[in-house]
């Protein structure tokens, strides 16, 4: 067998084995359609610089500690934003919770303390279903994000 194809071969059976450490199915990105619009939201770039958080976010300084789950539910990646997750929970079924800034978030279901994932900065925002099916951003909720960022 030549250097290539052994290499090839290794290489491949090094994705195999790391994939394989993974969920076998991760969720597709959620697409909110939110009721209000701004100029700036998360994901954009202003003068070539990222943005992370927008009006209705709350931002919090974590220095790197985990971000835990508030509730058992389910997390899915947003289909806007960067690094932005959306968690809900049947405890609480009108309301979406987004968290932006984690590194190597959960995705997929997570029980009650379960580490959501760390990072840096997490920006928080509160959204309740409206009765056409958009999503508008509401006050945020101070209880559930004082549980996420309680250490268990």
């Amino acid at each position: 067998m030549s250097p290539q194809a052994t290499g090839l071969g290794l290489l491949w059976g090094l994705v195999v084995t790391v994939g394989g450490c993974r969920s076998a199915s991760v969720p597709a990105p959620r697409q909110v359609m939110l009721q209000q619009s701004w100029e700036l939201e998360p994901g954009d770039v202003v003068g070539g610089y990222l943005v992370t958080a927008s009006l209705g976010d709350i931002s919090i300084y974590l220095k790197g500690h985990r971000l835990r789950a508030p509730f058992s539910g389910d997390i899915e990646p947003a289909a806007a934003g960067v690094n932005c997750i959306y968690f809900s929970t049947p405890e609480i079924p009108a309301y979406l919770f987004r968290f932006c800034g984690l590194r190597r978030p959960h995705l997929g279901p997570i029980t009650l303390g379960e580490v959501m994932g760390s990072g840096e900065y997490v920006h928080f925002a509160t959204l309740r279903r409206q009765p056409d099916g958009t999503w508008a951003i509401v006050e945020p909720s101070s209880n559930v994000l004082e549980r996420a960022l309680q250490s268990r």
